[in-house]
């Protein structure tokens, strides 16, 4: 991986301390969803990273509870010849759903997929824009593991070190482009 490309997407990550409460450092990628030269290098160099790494992939799922894994499933899936596989919000898709409960910092929520997404043994590789602590991303892996798919890889963006996101995922493999404490 070339450190021009990964450095023309670093900086297109902004800080914004005290967001979305006191102490926290939110990142936003904003900047780089708005920078066409950026994303199509923030896509390249996850392509990359998947061609690289996996001889076949069925599917790319993506969590679209804030619409950012949204924004670079498809693209990347769409790079790579194949579907994309939506994980939403519960009561946000239509038809025969699996869902799954998981805790926030401050709650619980709820994330399904359609019953039919994928069929059992396919393989799948989970995008979203950035791991904290874990608790969206692991549901989506239990959600992958109820349909029986094969899950690949978690594939993130940003990695939040500190908040040791990636250890929850115990055995599933994870992928981060850039690491902040």
């Amino acid at each position: 991986m070339s450190e021009e490309r990964l450095r023309r997407v670093r900086d297109r990550v902004r800080a914004f301390p005290d967001f979305p409460v006191p102490g926290v450092l939110f990142r936003d990628i904003t900047p780089l969803l708005k920078d066409p030269a950026a994303f199509r290098t923030l896509i390249d160099l996850l392509e990359d990273h998947l061609r690289a790494s996996f001889p076949k992939i069925d599917f790319i799922a993506g969590e679209c509870l804030d619409s950012r894994g949204f924004l670079i499933g498809p693209p990347l899936a769409q790079r790579l010849g194949i579907g994309f596989v939506l994980i939403r919000k519960k009561g946000k898709l239509p038809g025969p759903t699996e869902s799954v409960s998981y805790a926030l910092e401050y709650g619980k929520a709820e994330l399904e997929i359609q019953s039919d997404a994928v069929e059992p043994g396919q393989k799948v590789v989970i995008v979203d824009d950035l791991l904290a602590t874990g608790g969206t991303m692991c549901a989506a892996c239990e959600l992958m593991k109820r349909l029986k798919a094969e899950v690949l890889e978690c594939l993130v963006i940003i990695e939040l070190k500190l908040l040791k996101g990636s250890e929850k995922l115990k055995s599933i493999p994870f992928y981060s482009l850039l690491q902040y404490d």
